[in-house]
């Protein structure tokens, strides 16, 4: 499969990338500094940002899936996630590309979530309010295309290594995750686009 990476300097998309390639996919990256991505067989490097329309569509053509590991970043770049879904529609739009999986946040929608306590409903939304606000703006971007998308909620993201077991609910975490390894949030990611699977769904990650 031909895929087309957002967000492969960070660290989940750093997993996302090696596993992308471990599984034979053909990967064309867009990095703002092409030298932190260490050359391989399979992967093209785009310099550019996510938020160039016209690096994005460099990086999307001829791509059959666009995965994106953008994090958030409040107000070191304000309205990245939303500016980059933008650039990422219309560069579908523009190809023909339909499959899309983007890293969201479970975060991000805590204040709706039911098995959530009062005191995080409360306290979350405060302290990451850019950040979180971001990441809504995308999702309704992404939610309002005929996209074949998947919008990836992780719970708090740890270092740890790959499990391949976790649980994973439609829109909020399963009652009592709390956390979730960068490895294994690449883990799902990459076995939802080998699966064609959570189509047009929230799916959120937690142990």
């Amino acid at each position: 499969m031909r895929v087309a990476l957002l967000g492969g300097t960070g660290r989940i998309g750093g997993l996302l990338l090696a596993r992308a390639l471990e599984s034979g996919h053909v990967v064309t990256a867009l990095a703002r500094n092409p030298i932190a991505l260490t050359a391989a067989a399979g992967l093209t490097v785009i310099s550019g940002d996510a938020t160039d329309a016209q690096a994005v569509l460099a990086t999307v053509e001829g791509a059959d899936a666009v995965l994106s590991a953008l994090g958030r970043r409040g107000a070191k770049a304000p309205g990245l996630l939303e500016s980059a879904a933008r650039s990422m529609v219309l560069a579908m739009s523009k190809t023909g590309t339909r499959r899309l999986i983007c890293v969201s946040a479970a975060g991000a929608f805590v204040e709706s979530d039911p098995n959530m306590n009062a005191l995080l409903k409360f306290a979350l939304p405060k302290i990451l309010a850019a950040q979180f606000a971001d990441v809504r703006a995308m999702e309704q971007v992404i939610r309002a295309t005929d996209l074949d998308w998947t919008l990836v909620r992780p719970t708090r993201l740890v270092n740890s290594g790959v499990t391949g077991k976790y649980r994973v609910a439609p829109d909020y975490p399963p009652r009592g995750g709390r956390k979730i390894s960068r490895a294994d949030v690449a883990h799902f990611i990459g076995a939802a686009l080998e699966q064609n699977s959570w189509l047009e769904a929230a799916p959120a990650l937690a142990y």
